[in-house]
């Protein structure tokens, strides 16, 4: 899992296209539309009433989207196995004053200090997990840490849109302080998608380019598999969503949302996790 380091740096720049205030408003409205779940419609007190307004943003990045979620009244907790794009999330937070906490953890090995109302992960982080146990090992912690009712919203890549649509692809895009080559290689037997990333980026000195490259893996998943997978981990289903339509998940789709609760037979479990379980 291993990935972004020297892109980091850059991270931004090429994701300046990227919808994440339709993102951030698609995930409020999700999280109030099932919301009078927790605890059944009851109103806890105190304490109570702050973990459930708690959100876990899984896989965090730089945080930018973390940081719309909190400016939409949500406390907030980012996690990352990335040091270097966690610096500048926690740049992002100093210039803004928001109160997010940030953690660098492995999310298939995340922990928390009490239980949040809601986890949320995007931007096709959980692609980056290749193996079915992973998932579920994160899925598990995931049910763990929610409070009871608590919902988890997360998206990924389909291995249609890996086989199909990005296939042996080359992007390249040129702009005035950076530019990148990522070159795809899509391996169907695994239904893993290899991303070889060149970079080049501007320094002070003499105004030269420096050069590096990183490599990244995703694996593509169908829906099924996750389905099973959420049943295993104790959490309940409750809805799949086309992410680019937000209609019916079909054959085409090529992101998609998954909605899922805390498991009913699982809400007096409470922190931490035994292995992970």
């Amino acid at each position: 899992m291993e990935a972004y380091m020297d892109f980091a740096l850059v991270y931004d720049t090429f994701m300046d296209e990227t919808p994440y205030e339709e993102w951030c408003d698609y995930l409020v409205e999700l999280l109030r539309r099932y919301e009078d779940g927790v605890l059944a419609g009851e109103e806890p007190d105190g304490n109570l009433r702050q973990e459930r307004n708690s959100v876990l943003d899984l896989g965090c990045g730089t945080g930018t989207l973390t940081e719309l979620m909190a400016r939409k009244g949500y406390e907030m907790i980012g996690v990352d196995n990335s040091p270097e794009m966690l610096q500048i999330a926690m740049e992002k937070r100093l210039r803004s004053g928001l109160d997010i906490l940030y953690l660098l953890q492995d999310m298939r090995e995340f922990e928390l200090y009490g239980t949040v109302g809601a986890v949320i992960s995007v931007c096709d982080s959980l692609n980056y997990l290749l193996e079915e146990e992973d998932l579920l090992r994160t899925f598990r912690l995931v049910n763990n840490y929610l409070y009871p009712g608590g919902i988890f919203i997360f998206d990924f890549n389909t291995v249609y849109k890996y086989a199909v649509v990005i296939g042996d692809a080359t992007i390249a895009e040129n702009r005035e302080e950076c530019s990148f080559i990522w070159e795809n290689y899509y391996h169907g037997e695994e239904e893993i998608n290899e991303y070889d990333l060149t970079i080049f980026v501007k320094t002070d000195k003499d105004a030269l380019f420096r050069r590096f490259q990183e490599t990244h893996y995703q694996r593509g998943y169908r829906l099924g598999q996750m389905l099973e997978l959420v049943e295993q981990s104790g959490l309940e289903f409750v809805e799949a969503i086309d992410a680019d339509t937000r209609g019916t998940v079909t054959q085409e789709s090529q992101r998609i949302y998954m909605i899922a609760r805390k498991g009913a037979d699982t809400k007096a479990n409470t922190f931490p996790a035994a292995d992970g379980a």
